[in-house]
């Protein structure tokens, strides 16, 4: 008699491959699904019916077996394969990808998922977003762009809105300096009289002095009035040089009680003229002073061709109080000898903390040549430097008999200062006579220095960024600048299977997935980032369409012992007619 049981167990075997065919279905579905991973059923057998259980072998007969009838088939589980998809370059260095196992993190609301697709681009807050806009999370940085690890937040990379500038802490010369040049005997010297044969006079007789008022000073060319009033400018034109090149223009406005004394820290202010402890070879010590038996300014510079000052009548100007119009000169000027002595001039740049442009002069000048090895005395100068004097520093470095300076000498210490100008103040760095491609040498030969390099950056704004295989965000600033903008981070699980899929790529933490084990690319056995790439889907087509002819005979089959029972209980009907 036909058994109606069997056609349960058809049924069962239709069900079963009809849900092994939906799994078949979604993965050949997904075959172009960024990182998606296929699934597969495993089947297993239902319940048997026992129409015996068989019994053990006896002394007279062997045992028998057991008598079961099956009820069909079920599926035993959904396994899901984790294994990589392949990974191919996208071109987008925001895109990533993961090299191994582990799983982005991301965050949408108060919930967490895990992705494997990094598929990423920044929203309007410039946080980095998958496309169906869950937030990227991982490590951020600090003001000073050190990553800050433990808590985990959105990774935020404001491309074109956040601006950088470095101070420069190091500067590095090199060149050679002439140890056979000529060793200097004079500076500059250059009187400022009242007229052309005769020292200022004040008004009522006398020459002046220090403590002269420059409102009293006789104006030679009207004689019993006076040369200067308040409100009126002293200007130091840029018509003076100082080793060839021009000083920068300086004024200094006239009061009441503005002194000569006044005026002559100005000019040593204004010309850089720096106090090396003592008198230049001539006997002449460099400054600015008054001779009060003769009236004369004296302007005495250092030595060195390269620190020579030289003026003409009209380079220090008379201005009248509207500040345009011009009174004629100042002084007469008259230029008594000029400085002598090997030197050499280089101007290098260097930046303050808001990453502006510093321009710093160092002149290097011949002292002497003694048996140890020869000596110069170097001059640093800026007149950007913000307080009234441009002369910031002045010293001697010596060398060996080999023209080689001591390895362990100590570099120079140079302060500038950027009073009221919105920077660190003071600017400090070192300047080193040597580098790695070089050192500052004094040999017989023509002298010629360079600022090789100089560290600090002028201010740049971030255009673009990647990511490294550590996770690290990297970000190029227009001026060459890179800078750690985060840090990706990644899960691991111990039992990834066990994950909740939620769809649109993002995966949950199951009951049987473990808790998520937070650790930075490469360690604990997570993969590694690959940035401008993104991982395919691991759909096996040949493997899908194989399984679908199996799937598809299967549930012809299962159909078949359907029909063929319910033929056989239609012949059992007609047997009853």
């Amino acid at each position: 008699m036909a058994s109606t049981a069997a056609l349960f167990t058809g049924l069962t075997g239709l069900n079963t491959n009809s849900r092994k065919l939906d799994i078949i279905g979604n993965n050949i579905a997904n075959v172009n699904t960024t990182a998606f991973k296929s699934s597969r059923a495993i089947f297993e057998t239902l319940f048997y019916r026992n129409l015996g259980l068989g019994t053990a072998p006896g002394t007279t007969s062997g045992g028998v077996n057991p008598r079961q009838v099956g009820n069909g088939v079920g599926i035993g589980g959904i396994q899901r394969d984790f294994n990589s998809g392949t990974i191919t370059a996208s071109g987008d260095f925001r895109d990533m990808a993961i090299d191994g196992s582990g799983f982005f993190i991301v965050e949408r609301g108060n919930s967490t998922f895990y992705t494997r697709a990094g598929s990423f681009r920044q929203d309007t807050e410039d946080n980095l977003t998958s496309v169906s806009g869950e937030r990227l999370l991982g490590y951020a940085v600090d003001d000073n762009y050190n990553i800050l690890t433990g808590n985990l937040v959105p990774i935020n990379v404001p491309v074109g809105k956040v601006t950088i500038a470095e101070e420069t802490d190091n500067v590095s010369i090199v060149g050679n300096l002439n140890k056979s040049g000529d060793i200097p005997t004079q500076g500059s010297v250059i009187d400022l009289m009242g007229g052309a044969l005769t020292g200022a006079t004040i008004l009522g007789g006398g020459f002046i002095n220090s403590t002269s008022l420059l409102v009293n000073i006789d104006d030679a060319s009207n004689p019993g009035n006076a040369q200067f009033s308040a409100g009126e400018t002293i200007r130091l034109s840029s018509d003076a040089t100082k080793g060839g090149g021009d000083v920068a223009e300086a004024e200094l406005t006239i009061t009441a009680t503005t002194s000569v004394q006044d005026l002559m820290d100005f000019l040593d202010n204004a010309l850089g003229i720096q106090d090396i402890g003592g008198a230049n070879p001539d006997g002449l010590t460099p400054g600015v002073t008054v001779d009060p038996m003769t009236g004369i300014i004296r302007i005495v510079g250092n030595t060195g061709t390269e620190n020579n000052i030289a003026m003409l009548t009209g380079d220090i100007e008379h201005i009248a109080a509207d500040g345009t119009t011009s009174l004629g000169s100042a002084f007469e000027v008259s230029q008594v000898q000029e400085a002598d002595g090997e030197s050499v001039r280089t101007t290098i740049s260097v930046f303050d903390s808001l990453g502006e442009s510093i321009l710093v002069d160092l002149v290097m000048v011949l002292d002497s040549t003694p048996d140890t090895g020869p000596v110069w005395r170097y001059y640093v100068e800026s007149d950007m430097d913000t307080d009234p004097d441009t002369a910031i520093a002045t010293g001697t470095i010596a060398f060996d008999n080999e023209g080689q300076l001591d390895p362990d000498a100590l570099p120079l210490s140079i302060t500038v200062d950027r009073i009221n100008t919105g920077a660190d103040n003071p600017l400090s760095f070192n300047v080193h006579f040597t580098s790695d491609s070089g050192s500052t040498t004094s040999l017989a030969t023509d002298s010629s220095i360079i600022g090789l390099t100089t560290d600090g950056l002028p201010p740049g704004t971030l255009e673009t960024f990647g990511t490294g295989n550590d996770g690290m965000i990297i970000g190029r600033f227009s001026n060459g600048a890179t800078r750690i903008m985060g840090q990706v981070v990644l899960a691991n699980f111990s039992n990834p299977a066990g994950l909740v899929d939620e769809g649109g790529n993002l995966f949950s933490t199951g009951p049987n997935s473990g808790p998520a084990a937070v650790a930075n690319p490469g360690q604990l056995g997570l993969g590694v980032v690959v940035s401008g790439a993104l991982e395919g889907s691991n759909v096996d087509l040949g493997r899908e369409f194989t399984e679908m002819i199996l799937t598809s005979t299967g549930y012809s089959a299962s159909s078949r012992v359907i029909r063929t029972t319910d033929e056989l209980l239609q012949q059992l009907l007609v047997l009853g007619r």
